[in-house]
């Protein structure tokens, strides 16, 4: 079995996210492919950001259907801080027979020396760096012997933030996540006090 572990806040989830899924499948021949939302979210501390629970509840409405796609709910499930070598840890219990990838964003490399246990993690996971076409290379870095493959991936200039603020100025977010994700946002009332009250 060939099992890709793709992490984030996913607050919310997008397009961008999806098709980035789409081509790690198609790419790396996955035959699953599992989303693992963040827990806490120190680093957006005084933002507008959802739960934990209403993160999962998005992912999962976003891939439903698609067989290819599980949602874990672990590091939402577990209390405290959160670190992706207790995940993998978690996998390589749960699948020790898989083969199995950790997708990364070229953008963490430079700071994937500063995780807990990085040798390890890169042991528990090959380290698959997705890299948006057009993108320029990727300065080198102490971690880059760690790395066992770059795929290239669509670029799509969509992001979580520039949802949220979407949103919480009154603006259309179709085309920027899936139906189903939206309408649980406007069920759920996400991101739309402010309490800065900054202008859009």
């Amino acid at each position: 079995m060939r099992l890709g572990i793709l992490g984030g806040s996913f607050d919310p989830p997008h397009v961008g996210h999806l098709l980035a899924a789409n081509d790690a499948c198609a790419r790396l021949t996955l035959d699953q492919l599992v989303f693992v939302p963040a827990g806490s979210q120190p680093f957006k501390a005084g933002q507008l950001v959802a739960t934990g629970d209403q993160r999962l509840a998005m992912v999962r409405a976003m891939v439903q259907g698609d067989p290819r796609y599980q949602v874990s709910s672990l590091e939402v499930d577990r209390p405290g801080l959160s670190y992706t070598v207790d995940t993998l840890r978690h996998f390589a219990s749960e699948f020790p027979a898989a083969e199995r990838f950790l997708l990364l964003g070229a953008d963490v490399l430079s700071t994937f020396s500063q995780w807990r246990e990085p040798a390890e993690v890169a042991r528990l996971a090959r380290l698959v760096v997705m890299v948006r076409d057009g993108a320029p290379p990727e300065p080198e870095s102490a971690v880059a012997g760690l790395v066992s493959l770059r795929i290239p991936t669509r670029r799509i200039d969509i992001s979580s933030s520039e949802i949220r603020e979407r949103v919480r100025c009154g603006q259309s977010i179709r085309g920027f996540v899936l139906d189903e994700v939206a309408a649980l946002i406007a069920r759920d009332g996400l991101y739309r006090e402010d309490a800065r009250n900054a202008p859009c």
